[in-house]
């Protein structure tokens, strides 16, 4: 069977495609080779692409047989300077994070390609970090709002002179956003369980309105004991598939990404790793655009602020270009007169 590559190499990408296929390639498991091999694309393709990009990011991936840019959109150097000053002051935030900020902090539109090329310009950038998810990694039922489904799952910390402790965390699928967590010195049902009614009373949820539970097939969440406690709470239990992670991909991801954080430390107390978790799922839930929530943060969605958020981002986009257009076609009549 041919893969959509395949069936378009005859065919002119478009550049979001080419964008798209270079983070898929960037955040592969796999090697750059096997997964261009997977994809049907030639290496020399992929390359001169990559090579473009890590030159003009999003924009090098135009055809080159662009037409003739639109003079009148071309950023003031007042707000490259500042685009800079952005990036000095918040180094955490990515290209497509400081674009966001931007126009959620200080009031007017930048995309994320004129962010990239400008730091770019400035030597702010060496290259691209991409982690993405293949279509094929995410759980097939998809959600539809908040508090349908969540996932859980444990991870584990190791607090010197105390030993292994365990992280059991409920995340809603639709938005991502973390309702609780639990700090646990075993991994049992008895474990499960302060976590899932903790989660509930949070949400504010009834036996009537109780989601279902995706989680992985770990002995805490097969019992016949946590299967009827769950049942008591009107809650669905769903499994993934045995070997197979990624059917929990977003709260295996979280906790990827919260690991990478928070064990940069060391921890010689449980209430110590607890503060750092504390503070860590703050800026998770609060703070962190993610890409796949049109770069919103969790609490923007599940607290159902979404589209407001994105409301105000659209005018504050359609007023900055209409001010740019104006300024360009001022300084055109003044030339003109001059």
């Amino acid at each position: 069977m041919r893969t959509k590559i395949e069936t378009k190499r005859y065919m002119r990408f478009s550049q979001q495609e080419k964008h798209e296929i270079i983070r898929i390639v960037t955040g592969s498991d796999l090697s750059a080779n096997r997964t261009l091999k997977e994809l049907g694309l030639h290496k020399r393709t992929f390359y001169n692409w990559y090579a473009r990009y890590l030159d003009g990011g999003f924009d090098g991936l135009a055809s080159k047989a662009r037409g003739r840019r639109q003079t009148w959109n071309k950023l003031p150097q007042v707000e490259k300077n500042k685009v800079v000053e952005e990036a000095l002051e918040h180094p955490e935030l990515s290209s497509r994070e400081l674009a966001v900020h931007i126009v959620d902090h200080h009031k007017w539109y930048i995309s994320e390609s004129s962010v990239y090329r400008i730091l770019k310009e400035r030597g702010l950038i060496t290259a691209p970090s991409h982690i993405v998810l293949s279509a094929s990694d995410e759980f097939k039922d998809k959600t539809k709002r908040v508090n349908e489904m969540w996932q859980t799952d444990f991870t584990y910390f190791k607090i010197i002179g105390w030993g292994w402790y365990y992280l059991s965390t409920v995340l809603d699928d639709y938005s991502r956003y973390i309702i609780t967590w639990e700090l646990c010195a075993n991994m049992t049902s008895d474990d499960v369980k302060p976590s899932i009614l903790n989660a509930l009373q949070v949400a504010g949820l009834t036996k009537n309105t109780a989601p279902r539970l995706l989680s992985d097939n770990g002995p805490c969440y097969i019992s016949d004991e946590i299967k009827s406690f769950l049942k008591g709470q009107g809650i669905k239990p769903i499994h993934g598939k045995p070997c197979h992670p990624q059917t929990q991909g977003k709260i295996e991801r979280y906790h990827r990404t919260m690991k990478n954080v928070v064990k940069l430390e060391h921890y010689y107390s449980p209430e110590e790793l607890e503060r750092a978790l504390a503070q860590f799922v703050d800026f998770y839930n609060n703070h962190r655009y993610h890409e796949s929530l049109k770069n919103l943060t969790p609490a923007d969605v599940y607290h159902g602020k979404a589209e407001q958020i994105l409301k105000e981002r659209a005018r504050i986009k359609k007023e900055t270009m209409n001010g740019r257009r104006k300024n360009y076609l001022k300084k055109k009549y003044l030339d003109r007169v001059a």
